[in-house]
């Protein structure tokens, strides 16, 4: 029952809140739309989808022809060859003749000797290569279209944690600066405490120890003061990395994030699907496809090659066409393809666990995101009034101090106090404002 009502709780306030309806806070989604346009991770993922959008072109050229040009020209030497008795066939008959005829009109020849090695010969031709039949070339095609849109994911995950980092980091920056001002307004306090107390003290109204309690508690104060500094510094260099500035860049603030406190109060009946899911479902079509490759492996592959050029000696021509087909069946792989299917079928399994386990994850972020946001803002809720209340505290212990029916402990107890507050509600108001950009992250909300 209490795990039920709490998730009646979070619907509930989920179902109020207005932050997927309204538009971007001005500076803020500045800030987001500069880091998009500019953060090196972001650049070098889209740099890698563009790489990828380029492999499924390169695929597609797969099923056009292929041309290429070749040329060969051999000189030789020696090597093996072959006797041709030539003139000791004819030369006998070629002399009869001679006698019959009373004639020299049929000369001696020579015997011939031919080499292997063809000598003063040329061959250049263009080949021309077209796959007829291949299922590897049409799956590696739809495997690289799946990676495109795994790419895809990553990159809109990447722009929703981006943008999610950017706001919490100008919501930190704000939140040290609002306490760097809260100190400063102790300080002022002490100071004027200080110059009440030194009038008091020279009509010999008060102790020297009056003072020097007050003087150390300005020292405490500026220590805190500086360590507030450095933490605005930190932070303004962590949200200029992100902007890809020089981390000393000047921060721009204004006061726009105080609309979106101006009420939590409405959210669509149903959040985007996160980017998570999408690449683990590319993931799990790649390895589909992949299996699918590798059950195919028994299917034949036929080619077309035809080649069109010139052979002969001596750079004569001699044209001709040379046409051909090719065709590859495997038999026999001693089981090592069946073995990589089933490797293939264990990924896809394995990712099929990794996708149940990733929506329960999500779901879980969604809850924790939700209950943390609903704490942090009935903790800001909680502060209505009491800085007002510190304040007044504080006004009327430091009268009571002039009149003289307060000592100073119970004045610099009231100025601890209002300090205190303010700062605690400083803490609680950005808080809110972290983990609204945190729930916007794990809800889903586009990123503009």
């Amino acid at each position: 029952m209490l795990l039920r009502y709490h998730i009646l709780l979070l619907l509930f306030f989920l179902f109020r809140l207005p932050w997927l309806h309204s538009q971007e806070t001005p500076l803020p989604g500045r800030y987001v739309q500069e880091a998009i346009a500019t953060n090196h991770g972001l650049r070098q993922q889209e740099f890698l989808l563009e790489k990828n959008l380029l492999s499924l072109e390169e695929a597609k050229k797969l099923f056009w022809p292929e041309v290429g040009f070749g040329a060969t020209y051999t000189l030789a030497a020696g090597g093996r060859s072959i006797f041709i008795p030539v003139g000791d066939l004819v030369n006998p008959v070629y002399a009869t003749l001679n006698q019959l005829l009373m004639s020299n009109a049929f000369p001696q020849i020579e015997n011939e000797k031919e080499q292997f090695l063809p000598h003063n010969f040329y061959d250049a031709r263009f080949r021309i290569r077209q796959p007829l039949v291949n299922r590897e070339i049409y799956f590696n095609r739809k495997i690289r279209e799946a990676a495109i849109s795994l790419k895809e994911a990553e990159i809109m995950a990447y722009r929703r944690e981006l943008t999610k980092e950017v706001k919490a980091a100008y919501y930190r920056y704000l939140q040290a600066a609002s306490a760097v001002e809260i100190y400063n307004q102790a300080i002022t306090l002490l100071a004027e405490s200080q110059r009440v107390n030194e009038s008091l003290l020279r009509n010999d109204k008060v102790i020297p120890a009056v003072l020097s309690r007050i003087q150390a508690e300005a020292d405490e104060v500026k220590a805190r003061q500086m360590e507030a500094r450095n933490n605005q510094k930190n932070a303004a260099a962590y949200l200029n990395f992100l902007l890809n500035r020089p981390l000393d860049t000047a921060v721009e603030t204004d006061s726009s994030y105080r609309e979106d406190l101006s009420g939590l109060s409405s959210l669509p009946a149903q959040a985007a699907p996160r980017e998570e899911m999408a690449q683990i479902s590319a993931a799990l079509e790649m390895n589909s496809l992949s299996t699918a490759m590798k059950e195919a492996w028994r299917y034949p592959k036929l080619g077309l090659q035809v080649d069109l050029g010139s052979q002969n000696f001596n750079f004569e021509w001699g044209g001709y066409i040379l046409a051909g087909l090719s065709v590859e069946v495997p038999l026999w792989t001693a089981g090592r393809s069946e073995l990589q299917t089933e490797q293939s079928r264990l990924d896809g399994k394995a990712l099929d666990e990794q996708r149940q386990q990733l929506a329960a994850q999500l779901e879980l972020q969604a809850y924790v995101a939700g209950n943390d946001l609903l704490s942090a803002t009935e903790k800001w809720m909680s502060f209505a009034g009491r800085v007002a209340d510190a304040r007044l505290q504080f006004d009327n212990a430091s009268l009571r101090y002039r009149e003289g029916l307060a000592n100073y402990l119970e004045l610099l107890d009231a100025r601890a106090y209002l300090t205190r507050t303010a700062l605690e509600e400083s803490l609680a108001l950005f808080e809110v404002l972290v983990k609204k950009a945190e729930m916007e992250r794990v809800a889903g909300v586009p990123t503009r």
